[in-house]
């Protein structure tokens, strides 16, 4: 999901009416505090909020930008531990799968690739399990 910078049209249509309205009579004023002076003031409360959420999104984008190369620099140095212990134990002893490697001999000689089932076929096959399930108990 991404925010974008806005700039709000109602923003720009009461700027384009206060300068036609200012062009009338700038004494404009139809009681209740209906009058030009309220209607600037409006229209820079709202500008203010939409410059303190643009600098806001500026800000999360910035923090992002930071979080993404520290994913990047944590999962570079986590690959160098594996492979850290990997040259001091071997790939295929007790240390190197407890670091979260797997070992040569488990991963048939690193000759063939371990492939896990994608979600929807492990959802399918317990879905086939728990149908046979149900029809042996309902006989």
């Amino acid at each position: 999901m991404s925010y974008r910078k806005r700039t709000y049209r109602i923003l720009e249509k009461a700027e384009l009416k206060l300068a036609k309205l200012n062009a009338i009579d700038s004494t404009m004023h139809f009681g209740d505090a209906v009058n030009l002076k309220k209607l600037t003031q409006l229209i820079e409360e709202l500008r203010t909020k939409i410059d303190a959420y643009n600098k806001a999104l500026e800000a999360i984008k910035s923090s992002l930008a930071e979080i993404k190369e520290l994913e990047k620099t944590l999962s570079d140095f986590s690959e160098m531990m594996l492979l850290g212990v990997a040259t001091k134990y071997g790939k295929d002893s007790c240390e190197y799968t407890m670091a979260g490697g797997v070992r040569k001999s488990d991963a048939c000689g690193g000759l063939c690739l371990r492939i896990r089932k994608s979600r929807l076929t492990r959802l399918k096959a317990n879905a086939k399990k728990a149908s046979a399930k149900n029809a042996q108990t309902a006989y």
